[in-house]
């Protein structure tokens, strides 16, 4: 019997979406203007198109959800701030891939001030004619077109009195740092993402058996994220039995599970475009042997020393120095690194089993944007920031590594947001002790 799909939460409103361009139009300076284009579609062979994702700068904007809209914001503009270009209503085309929000829709649908079909695109150039600064996001050669196409259209107008903006400058890092703190609509929607997670890796660890596959736990995963109403993955699932899952980013996700085997799942449901993010480890059979306990358990101590180390005034690259050092601590104890604690941590000889970061900014994208540092020092953790905590170590299968332990890979992920007084986690749905995993394992029977 299928189980009951957790109850839909409210969206972002379109008083918060207004919000967000106030405070991203309070930081330009006078005369500024700003171009933001929405995601397109993306074709995956011939005449078949991968399902539409909304660009995460324009849905944090707007929340406008369909393919080659085009955001512009014209602070000061009395007759309105906020224009949005979209596709126009078609009948012929909409009887094929459905209803068209269009350009009235826009307006009472998603609080833009003015919108317009894409065929008046021309009127840019009239909208922008004075502004001096144009921001824009210059990695992207299709935002970088429309602007120059604006630039070229004013400046051929000068001598009839039209004025070309002279400086182009990137809006994403300004984005960027409004992303970085959600609010509370935000983090209610990261909540319900990560329960969704939670609940598929649950899934996962009742499916496992010697003999299946890979690909056939991804789909226990995925089915779970939809049912619940999470449409896709927030990233490509990560299915990883034996040695595989020593591949940090392994999406082959096509052998067979072993009988004696750990599988380490990496996969996160992404709602209503938040995305969640988690990581367990588990054995195949259900039951840890004493090599992968030894192992799990120091991942186990790290990742939990970690979380306990999210507040307020932390930095992540505190948190990483922290785990490193419970990392290495627990490889020398075991004899898979040899000397003293501090020099191996100064040699980084430890990297030979731990290669990443523990942590990442988690939001839209799952690895989210704003910046790790401030004026150059690591950047302190403040509240409504949400990042993973996610250390791991990967035994390779080498000569001079203990037979017992070759080959292992555990990382163990949970996702944290910081609080007034030190961090929730989002995660904790899913069990990550080995004796709950265990437990959990033994219902399936």
């Amino acid at each position: 019997m299928l189980p009951e799909p957790l109850p839909r939460l409210a969206a972002i409103t379109m008083e918060e979406f207004a919000a967000r361009r106030e405070r991203l139009m309070a930081e330009l300076p006078e005369g500024s203007a700003v171009l933001l284009p929405g995601a397109a579609l993306k074709t995956r062979n011939h005449d078949s198109e991968y399902t539409f994702r909304q660009n995460s700068d324009f849905h944090y904007l707007c929340g406008f959800p369909e393919p080659d809209a085009l955001l512009l914001l014209l602070p000061g503009r009395e007759a309105g701030e906020a224009i949005l270009y979209c596709q126009e209503k078609d009948p012929e085309k909409e009887a094929w891939t459905g209803i068209r929000i269009g350009p009235e829709g826009a307006v009472s649908d998603y609080g833009m001030d003015e919108a317009f079909d894409n065929t008046q695109r021309s009127s840019l150039a009239e909208l922008l004619d004075g502004r001096q600064s144009l921001y824009l996001p210059l990695a992207d050669a299709g935002a970088m077109g429309i602007a120059e196409g604006v630039r070229a259209q004013l400046s051929a107008r000068a001598r009839r009195g039209a004025v070309a903006p002279t400086r182009f400058a990137d809006v994403s890092a300004l984005v960027h740092e409004l992303r970085l703190t959600k609010s509370e609509a935000e983090l209610a929607l990261m909540r319900h993402a990560a329960q969704i997670s939670a609940l598929a890796h649950c899934r996962a660890m009742h499916a496992s058996r010697p003999g299946r596959f890979e690909y056939q736990l991804q789909a226990e995963i995925e089915h779970e994220f939809v049912w619940h109403g999470a449409r896709a993955p927030a990233y490509g699932t990560i299915v990883g039995g034996g040695a595989n899952a020593c591949v940090l980013h392994y999406i082959e996700n096509a052998a067979p599970l072993a009988d004696g085997d750990l599988v380490l799942i990496d996969a996160g449901g992404e709602f209503d475009l938040y995305a969640g993010d988690i990581t367990r480890t588990f054995p195949v059979n259900g039951r840890f042997s004493d090599a992968q306990r030894a192992l799990y358990d120091i991942v186990l101590a790290a990742e939990e020393r970690g979380v306990a180390a999210v507040k307020p005034g932390a930095t992540l690259e505190a948190i990483h120095q922290g785990v490193v050092r419970d990392l290495t601590a627990g490889l020398i104890e075991l004899g898979l690194l040899e000397g003293e604690l501090e020099a191996c941590i100064e040699s980084q000889s430890f990297r030979r089993f731990y290669l990443h970061s523990t942590s990442h900014w988690l939001g839209l994208d799952v690895h989210d944007v704003g910046s790790y540092r401030v004026d150059g020092e690591p950047r302190p953790l403040e509240p409504g920031m949400v990042l993973t905590v996610e250390p791991g170590l990967y035994i390779p299968d080498a000569e001079d590594i203990p037979p017992q332990y070759r080959g292992i890979g555990i990382r163990i992920e949970d996702d944290v947001v910081v609080t007034e007084s030190g961090g929730e986690v989002l995660t904790s749905g899913v069990p990550k002790a080995a004796d709950a995993i265990e437990a959990l394992m033994k219902a399936q029977d």
